[in-house]
């Protein structure tokens, strides 16, 4: 796309915050790839379609011929960005930290292109800093300055604490556009007082500033908070076409229009259609909910997955079968004593349930059936477990296939 008007017209397309105002179209004129920025802080190991809303626009400017610039915060996830939070969040491990970064960058090629693509890890340049490089940041900013980031003057107001590493958060990230020589950084809504904070930084230190670029912010599953791993309203672009097309399924029908403008490539035509549909209620709505889950599940499994995925939804909740392909395995021997299975145990060794007190949790609360059936007590005859099936919550089931050896419980 030679015109740097039109160029620019189609990557603003979904953009909520550009500043400043036609300095987007201004670069593009120069008739050189753009440093385009983009941070990752690898709190967990999930890619989810709200981090995805902004790596597609990164995409876009690859696909135009720039240059994405990832930056892995492997240093600055130790303190954790404070972003929209309303209290001071704990510091993760450098072993966390480092696991959940490699997971991290396989997922992401899953939506950049290995091309014109440059992967960077903070640490290279943040780690080095000594106390004189620390206060030299500093003294760019002032406090006044940072109080007027809103999370920041509401916890303030409210009497909440608010540590100075939290402070040095925006500095940290806004150092990293000054070492990479970023032309423009882009990311969600909540990330904009950074991103002017490294406007800044970067005039600071005698560089052109960047352009501010964000993406709406795409609500979870809940239908109210931001999309967030830590409150478990997410869906995540590497779960499997049945789980995600199942997650997909519940949500509200208000927020159909949404994903389907924000996580879908369907054109704004079929979008307004949708978003009619699911005002009206009933039918159409459900109907509306299908079609947004389908082209969701299509952009990273595939039409065909994504149709085998409605198929299993109908089985399973429409006309309420069990799966075709329930996976088999052995309760542990050691969840079995006297000739009865204890459930707790047998959940977490069998990958349902996180722990033991977890299990409980989900058998109390009605969660885990066998054939179909409620379970209410933690310990069971052998006989009814054996050749079940064995379900906990609405999508995970497994066949029970027999064991040869008894043991104790653990």
């Amino acid at each position: 796309m030679s015109n740097p008007q039109e160029e620019a017209a189609e990557l603003s397309k979904g953009a909520e915050h550009i500043v400043p105002d036609g300095e987007l179209e201004r670069r593009l004129a120069e008739g050189r790839p753009l440093r385009v920025k983009f941070g990752v802080d690898p709190t967990a190991r999930d890619i989810t379609l709200g981090w995805a809303v902004a790596l597609r626009k990164l995409r876009a400017f690859q696909d135009l011929g720039h240059t994405a610039v990832l930056i892995v915060g492997d240093f600055t996830a130790r303190i954790g960005d404070p972003s929209g939070r309303s209290e001071t969040r704990g510091q993760l491990s450098v072993e966390v930290v480092r696991a959940n970064a490699e997971g991290c960058v396989a997922q992401l090629l899953q939506i950049l292109s290995p091309d014109k693509l440059e992967v960077r890890y903070n640490s290279e340049w943040l780690e080095p800093l000594d106390v004189g490089g620390i206060l030299r940041l500093t003294s760019h900013y002032t406090v006044a300055q940072m109080l007027e980031r809103d999370d920041f003057s509401k916890r303030f107001s409210g009497g909440h604490p608010i540590s100075i590493t939290e402070f040095l958060y925006p500095l940290l990230q806004a150092y990293d556009s000054v070492a990479v020589e970023a032309d423009l950084e882009l990311g969600g809504t909540d990330q904009l007082f950074n991103f002017l904070v490294a406007r800044d930084l970067q005039r600071a230190f005698g560089q052109r500033p960047q352009i501010a670029m964000t993406m709406p912010l795409l609500v979870g599953l809940d239908g109210v908070n931001k999309m967030s791993q830590s409150l478990g309203n997410y869906v995540g672009i590497e779960e499997i076409p049945e789980e995600m097309f199942g997650k997909l399924m519940s949500l509200p029908d208000s927020r159909v229009a949404t994903y389907a403008r924000l996580a879908s490539d369907l054109d704004q035509d079929r979008v307004a259609e949708l978003e009619a549909a699911s005002a009206r209620g009933g039918p159409p709505a459900g109907l509306a909910k299908r079609t947004m889950a389908r082209a969701v599940v299509a952009l990273y499994h595939g039409t065909e997955a994504a149709k085998h995925a409605e198929g299993a939804f109908d089985r399973q909740f429409v006309r309420h079968e069990a799966p075709a392909d329930i996976p088999e395995a052995q309760v542990p021997a050691g969840s079995i004593r006297d000739g009865r299975v204890h459930l707790p145990g047998a959940l977490v060794a069998l990958g349902m349930a996180s722990s033991r007190s977890d299990a409980r949790r989900l058998i109390k609360g009605g969660g885990v059936r066998l054939d179909g059936r409620q379970v209410t007590d933690e310990e069971v005859d052998v006989s009814r477990v054996m050749g079940a099936t064995l379900q906990v919550g609405k999508r995970r089931f497994v066949r029970i296939s027999p064991v040869e050896s008894l043991g104790s419980f653990d």
